[in-house]
């Protein structure tokens, strides 16, 4: 069993926005090595600190290239160019998928465990992993990104889904970030 349960859609504190985090202590590389281990038991790319309950700005994510998971604390998008929609899942709404329109390339800064400045250029579903973790981070669900029109569909499904006995942790799509 992972060290936390993921929150799902309609948990309040998907809506908060996380606090900057001061200093990095033990208890906060704890949290990132359990975040990792709670990512990589729900097959997901990236998790990001309130979608364990924590209102911490930091995430943890993995590519699956061999290398582990990363964190990083306090990140901030300083630029971004294009545009790309891509077919959009999330861990906090299992299952299910929309066409979201991103930026294509993004420049994120941040820190590492260590207290290292990080500084990265990503583009396609790395620029949009670090975008869809700062909204968690900033109390914004994918939701929020949907076109009017596809966004009253959305919640008319998670009502049905609601109605039937609600979202379940640990169903996911290929497209969950």
């Amino acid at each position: 069993m992972p060290p936390y349960t993921i929150r799902l859609f309609g948990d309040p504190v998907l809506k908060q926005k996380a606090g900057e985090i001061d200093d990095v202590d033990g208890a906060l590389v704890r949290l990132a090595d359990d975040m990792a281990v709670t990512l990589h038991e729900a097959s997901g790319l990236g998790l990001a600190a309130p979608q364990v309950g924590v209102q911490k700005r930091l995430f943890v994510y993995d590519l699956q290239d061999g290398e582990g998971s990363k964190t990083i604390v306090n990140p901030v998008v300083s630029e971004h160019r294009g545009e790309w929609t891509y077919e959009e899942g999330c861990l906090s709404v299992p299952g299910l998928v929309w066409p979201i329109v991103r930026p294509k390339e993004v420049h994120l800064t941040g820190y590492d465990l260590d207290g290292n400045e990080v500084s990265i250029e990503a583009d396609e579903i790395v620029a949009r992993l670090f975008q869809h973790e700062l909204d968690h981070l900033d109390g914004v669900l994918l939701l929020e990104r949907l076109d009017p029109d596809t966004r009253k569909e959305a919640m008319r499904t998670l009502r049905e889904i609601n109605l039937n006995g609600g979202l379940r942790s640990g169903t996911r799509s290929d497209h969950d970030l």
